[in-house]
């Protein structure tokens, strides 16, 4: 006798999924008190660990749970079609600094403005200036440290803020902007074209534009160049994304002559993209060759472009080299990938290396910290190390290690060192070490991964988030003053300021800022 009666249904099998949730938690909560990882390990290992999680949940609710069919398959299917429909409303946009996913909607425009158009607005007016301005003519402005003497600036911005000369949407680029009279000059994406763009000052008048049909462009790097012009006299030198070193005209922009730095050095494009702003010697001009050649630094003629010299045994990094004279010497200080070394700048001979950094990225520039000591800084876990160089003999020079740090990592934002203490951003909060040990004195506000300038005692910090920050640092604390939102999105291009007139751009649009004096 056979048994109609239908065996009971199973309930469904909750204990795993409970059980990858509670790990999920405990792993989460384990990777973000590793206090000595850096922010961007500790975002993408979580990431990572959500990732596959969600994978084996997704697995268990569908093969493992014994749910019923209906439920189960609406719930994945649910899933797959939330996720269809995600891809197709939103694009990512890029990360942050710390590696946090940016997105925005497919349809957002990022359209540029008709030049003509730009030009003949009525409203792009103001009163002309008879006071001279110093120039800004290079990254990190006139002597490549992102100090200035001045202006004195007001400080009370509640009741004197900031005055927006202009606004305007521009190419897509991480470059920075240069001041040379009364042109601002900036590298940006158009569609298909690497571009040199010149603006009048104080309007936001397009004046020239240069264009090369190149295009860098990644999904967590974002799309354009990412160097700053160097101005000499009446010659622009550039950079763009893919190593098209590009000397032209100030007055209209002209070509005078170009060199392929991937096809000079026979290396390949570095995995971030060219970053390096040319440096200007006497009559060189420096900058970063390819990946792969074990030659850092490649030096042409500023006349016709001809290659004059190769330096460096390392392959090139992300940031920009310096001229500087340590323990009495001219040289070209340069942060390569896996070391740090100093050159002749007449021939590339390397007077000094050491290996530095654990293999990541390197971006910040180096700080000259005394006649004879140099500092240099990355992130992602490496830390600062303060060297103090010497004479060997023979046209060579030592590097002595006079401390390590892990308290200030800059992962590319600039430092600067005064009156014994040195400044900056570790791993995107406001810091400040000892420069004779390394210690730390403070850290507080966490700003993000953005730039600043030291402009007399005060210091203009332009946070990540695309907010102005001006604060007065001393050895006890930070000491911010007064803040003035100038974006709303991600900043990480450099600043110029000429006299008071401050230009800021970021990947979407550049602003002309008129920062009121003190009296």
């Amino acid at each position: 006798m056979t048994n109609s009666n239908p065996s009971p249904k199973k309930p469904i099998r909750w204990w795993p999924g409970i059980l990858l949730l509670l790990a999920l938690v405990v792993a989460i909560a384990w990777v973000r008190l590793q206090g000595e990882w850096a922010f961007q390990k500790r975002n993408l290992t979580t990431a990572q660990i959500v990732i596959v999680t969600g994978i084996l949940l997704v697995i268990w609710w569908t093969f493992l749970s014994r749910a019923p069919n209906r439920l189960r398959l609406s719930i994945t299917f649910g899933l797959a079609g939330l996720a269809v429909l995600s891809a197709a409303l939103f694009r990512l946009r890029g990360v942050s600094g710390d590696m946090m996913p940016i997105v925005e909607f497919r349809w957002a425009n990022r359209t540029l403005p008709d030049a003509t158009a730009t030009a003949n607005d009525p409203r792009k007016t103001t009163p002309a200036e008879s006071a001279p301005r110093p120039d800004f003519p290079q990254y990190l402005g006139p002597n490549r440290d992102g100090v200035l003497p001045g202006p004195r600036l007001a400080t009370n911005w509640p009741a004197q803020p900031p005055e927006v000369l202009w606004r305007q949407k521009i190419g897509a680029a991480w470059s920075g902007f240069v001041i040379v009279g009364a042109v601002g000059l900036t590298q940006e994406q158009h569609g298909a074209d690497d571009c040199v763009v010149a603006y009048d000052l104080r309007t936001g008048r397009l004046l020239w534009r240069h264009a090369d049909p190149a295009r860098y462009d990644t999904v967590i790097s974002g799309e354009g160049p990412r160097a700053t012009p160097t101005v000499v006299s009446n010659r622009v030198f550039t950079c763009g994304g893919t190593g098209i070193l590009n000397c032209l005209e100030l007055a209209g922009g002209k070509l005078l002559w170009s060199r392929d730095l991937v096809a000079e050095s026979g290396g390949k494009i570095p995995q971030w993209g060219y970053t390096c702003s040319p440096l200007v010697v006497d009559d060189l001009v420096i900058a970063h060759g390819g990946e792969g050649v074990s030659r850092s630094l490649f030096a042409f003629r500023i006349v016709d472009g001809e290659l004059v010299w190769t330096g460096g045994t390392h392959n090139p990094s992300y940031s920009s080299p310096i001229l500087a004279t340590l323990a009495g010497v001219p040289q070209v200080v340069a942060f390569n990938d896996g070391s740090v070394s100093g050159h002749d700048p007449r021939t590339g001979a390397t007077l000094w290396e050491k290996p530095w950094g654990n293999g990541n990225v390197v971006c910040a520039a180096p700080v000259i910290a005394g006649t004879n000591r140099v500092l240099f800084s990355s992130g992602y876990g490496v830390g600062a190390e303060l060297l103090e160089i010497s004479d060997a003999g023979t046209n060579r020079q030592a590097a002595r290690l006079l401390w390590k740090s892990i308290r200030m990592k800059s992962k590319f934002a600039h430092l600067f060192a005064r009156e014994g203490s040195l400044y900056g951003l570790d791993d995107g909060i406001l810091a400040c070490v000892n420069l004779t040990d390394g210690s730390q004195r403070w850290k507080e506000g966490r700003y993000g991964h953005g730039q600043g300038l030291l402009v007399g005692e005060l210091y203009l910090l332009m946070a990540e988030s695309g907010e102005l920050v001006l604060l007065r640092p001393t050895p006890e604390a930070p000491n911010e003053l007064a803040r003035f939102r100038v974006f709303n999105t991600k900043t990480w291009n450099p600043m110029a300021l000429s006299g008071n007139l401050l230009l800021v751009r970021n990947d979407q649009e550049a602003v002309c800022l008129r920062l009121q004096l003190a009296p």
